[in-house]
């Protein structure tokens, strides 16, 4: 018995194969119980102590894992990360869940961390792996994303350095996603893995949160009897409660109650920080404008509220309290000061790279977003009496916002306005739905977006490089199974994730996927007609026309098990959207393919550099 309890302890044995075991040895029901029971009490430990795990550098990776809450593996599996699948073996309370490629692998878990507020767990194949997980890398190093990234090495630094799957000579696997990582590293000693483990997971989750990247070689993942320490979570994951500083909150509160103009900026950490409530408040309370970022992941403020701006304002204003966001810019030398002429600027936030980083500041407030704005409220009502606060409101003008309305002039067309799309997609989705885009230039201003019940969410990256929706999309909704996920994504953007419908279809994911297909690149085409050159004058842009042959994204995601139409007329529309989220509501992913007009400078041009090699072949073979 002794045997079967230290095999079970140190995950050499499966929970039913040590059940069976206690069996074979003719133990009672009510023996095998208390059997299980007390080992796993001491699986656990005494609270607060470490529990030592005896096994492979799998088998210490899987229980650090354990320990650190993961519930979801997000991979691409390869041969040499063998040591850790093995160790992952009917592991129960955790699930492996499958990309096709590591893009996708990678979008699933910033999807289910974005939603979830979780780390996400990913593991990737050695360099190969590596190096395709860059461009999701990038968007979720953009956005802050708490991943933890792993990956399997074959070392150059052995033997040969000229390695199969391994890292070029002279380089480390590590360097490969520096820029988009917080920190890499490379984990030598099996015994270390917990402890890189426990410091990959403190890093990536610790403000201002992003990716980390550890790589274990294959021999450090198989190499046996090992003996280590794991700890529990609570030991290692750092809370971001920082308070902000009394006599700076007292300044702030000043400002903003002498202001004759002031607006509220809210960037993406208002909704990680889980500060929205606290933003409406405070807007409310003195009636300031709230602007957002003008490219976000999350909409932390009712998109539909009278005092929401749905862009920067025109006229400078004297006092912008910037709560959670980027430092103003944008990607060129702003012609004109992108901050208030003769104005303040207040500062919170607990990311101080954006804080200062391009455009001056008058106060700062280092702290945890939610913590402050509830502390500035408080002190500007116990600043300002009631009559005070009730002339200030009611001094301030009208922002003017208002939701948006759908043109008449716009519905009806054949093929379908993007305005018509975006209206409908409203009234039909649930009202708080998820809705997850990857979609540049689709009609998204339609949306009532928020944060409340009965309000939709917001979900997208503001690293905008393709290949993200599908998979994020499913990630969303592993995170909050029990709403109604959307997938709102451009034709050209499904076709560098079209592999996740197959991973949606595998584990059952319930995700309606709205395809807006107008067969072009229409945000770079964008930017080639307003260039103003040659392409422009010629109405031909290269690269720009998706037709010819036209992509079937119904047997597309028929070919992966998930079912789809596709969508001609405005008239078919509805009925189209009532049937998939009927399948939704049963369990099955769906896919809408809607044929959208293109809107905007060249969107007439169906032009394409014509090439037939068939036809300049000097023999048929």
């Amino acid at each position: 018995m002794r045997r079967l309890v230290d095999r079970f302890l140190s995950r050499r044995l499966p929970r039913r194969a040590f059940l069976e075991g206690l069996g074979a040895l003719g133990l009672s029901a009510a023996g095998i119980q208390a059997v299980l029971q007390a080992s796993q009490a001491a699986e656990r430990g005494p609270p607060g102590s470490a529990r030592n795990v005896t096994g492979t550098g799998g088998d210490l990776m899987v229980a650090q894992m354990k320990a650190a809450g993961v519930r979801f593996l997000f991979t691409n599996p390869g041969s040499f990360e063998v040591g850790f699948f093995d160790a992952f073996l009917d592991q129960a309370g955790m699930q492996l869940i499958l990309g096709l490629h590591e893009g996708i692998v990678i979008s699933l878990a910033d999807g289910y961390h974005k939603v979830s507020r979780e780390p996400a767990f990913v593991n990737l194949h050695v360099i190969a792996g590596t190096a395709q997980a860059s461009g999701q890398l990038y968007n979720s190093s953009r956005d802050g994303s708490a991943l933890v990234v792993t990956a399997g090495l074959l070392d150059n630094e052995v033997y040969s350095d000229d390695v199969l799957l391994g890292p070029r000579p002279g380089f480390d696997q590590k360097d490969v996603n520096r820029q988009f990582t917080k920190i890499s590293w490379e984990c030598r000693e099996a015994a270390s893995i917990p402890a890189m483990l426990r410091r990959a997971f403190k890093v990536s989750t610790t403000e201002p949160g992003g990716p980390v990247y550890l790589a274990i070689p294959n021999h450090v993942l198989e190499k046996r009897a090992v003996a280590a320490d794991v700890y529990e979570r609570r030991h290692f994951m750092i809370p971001a409660e920082v308070p902000p500083a009394p006599e700076l909150i007292d300044e702030a509160a000043r400002m903003l109650l002498e202001a004759k103009d002031p607006l509220l900026f809210l960037g993406d950490d208002v909704w990680k920080a889980g500060a929205q409530l606290e933003a409406l408040e405070l807007a409310e309370l003195l009636a300031l404008p709230v602007a957002q970022e003008r490219i976000s992941a999350f909409h932390s403020f009712p998109r539909r509220h009278r005092l929401c701006l749905r862009r920067w304002p025109e006229r400078y204003k004297d006092v912008v309290l910037s709560v959670g966001a980027r430092d103003l810019g944008d990607r060129a030398v702003p012609r004109d000061a992108l901050r208030p002429q003769a104005g303040k600027m207040i500062r919170i936030g607990l990311n101080t790279d954006h804080i200062g980083r391009d455009h001056p500041f008058d106060l700062a407030i280092v702290a945890n977003v939610k913590r402050a704005l509830r502390a500035l409220t408080d002190t500007v009502k116990a600043s300002a009496t009631k009559e005070r606060l009730e002339g200030i409101r009611g001094g301030r003008p009208d922002p003017g916002a208002r939701p948006p309305e759908v043109a008449a002039e716009t519905l009806g067309l054949t093929p379908m306005h993007p305005d018509e799309l975006g209206w409908v997609l409203e009234e039909e989705l649930d009202r708080d739905a998820i809705i997850v885009s990857e979609n540049l230039s689709g009609s998204s201003q339609f949306f009532s977006t928020g944060f409340r019940e009965d309000e939709k969410m917001w979900l997208a990256n503001t690293g905008v490089g393709l290949g993200w929706g599908v998979g994020a999309a499913a990630g969303a909704k592993l995170a909050a199974p029990d709403r109604q996920v959307v997938s709102s994504i451009g034709d050209g953007s499904v076709m560098y994730s079209a592999s996740g419908f197959w991973t949606q279809a595998r584990y059952e994911i319930p995700v309606l996927t709205v395809v807006w297909n107008n067969l072009n690149y229409q945000t770079v085409r964008h930017s080639y007609h307003g260039y103003g050159g040659r392409m422009k004058e010629a109405n031909r842009y290269h690269g720009m026309y998706l037709g010819d042959p036209d992509i079937d994204f119904v047997k597309l995601a028929g070919s992966q098990g998930v079912e789809g139409a596709r969508v001609e007329r405005p008239g078919e529309l509805r009925q189209a959207l009532r049937r998939a989220i009927a399948a939704t509501r049963e369990g099955r992913p769906y896919l809408v393919d809607v044929a959208v007009r293109r809107v905007g400078g060249g969107a007439d041009s169906t032009w394409h550099q014509r090439f037939s090699l068939a036809e300049a072949r000097k023999r048929k073979a």
